[in-house]
């Protein structure tokens, strides 16, 4: 993970942290458009490590976003034990929304809603009759699963910074 900060400040960005042993990098940027961030940090990764990284980027307020959103009843995420997000390069259209639905099962929710794919199960992660590599070959793209409360935590761990812009 040291190595991967690295990384990270030799693209120039600035308070550079990791997060867990998971590939979570949290750091400031210049630049507000993961359009502009993902592809900047992919290749530079590529060229390090000599192969190809998928590259998720998000806002605080996504992550807020994230948290927020409940995918199916609340009794369903109370039982649930286990609830993941995967995070996707790009927003999921209708079509890409049912092939995630289509995976659902009674044990398994999916729903897809933004860049995200919510995953909320009645049996363990581990023990799902559903795969992620299944989820990214039915989509067509990569995708990188976090529970829940790897979110949670990364929003309490860091929180918002208030705006201290003066008003006119």
């Amino acid at each position: 993970m040291q190595a991967l900060k690295k990384m990270f400040e030799q693209m120039g960005f600035a308070d550079v942290e990791t997060f867990i042993a998971s590939g979570n990098v949290i750091f400031n940027s210049a630049h507000r458009d993961s359009g502009v961030t993902e592809p900047l940090i992919s290749k530079h990764l590529k060229g390090a490590l000599g192969y190809e990284v998928a590259v998720f980027v998000r806002t605080r307020d996504e992550l807020e976003a994230v948290e927020a959103f409940k995918p199916v009843a609340a009794d369903r995420i109370k039982s649930a034990l286990s609830y993941h997000v995967g995070f996707c390069d790009k927003h999921f259209d209708y079509a890409g929304q049912k092939k995630v639905a289509a995976f659902s099962t009674d044990s398994d929710d999916l729903k897809a809603k933004g860049r995200e794919i919510y995953w909320v199960a009645q049996t363990r992660f581990s023990d799902s009759t559903v795969s992620s590599g299944g989820i990214e070959k039915a989509i067509g793209r990569k995708a990188t699963f976090r529970n829940i409360n790897t979110v949670r935590r990364l929003l309490d761990k860091y929180p918002a910074i208030p705006n201290t812009r003066k008003k006119s």
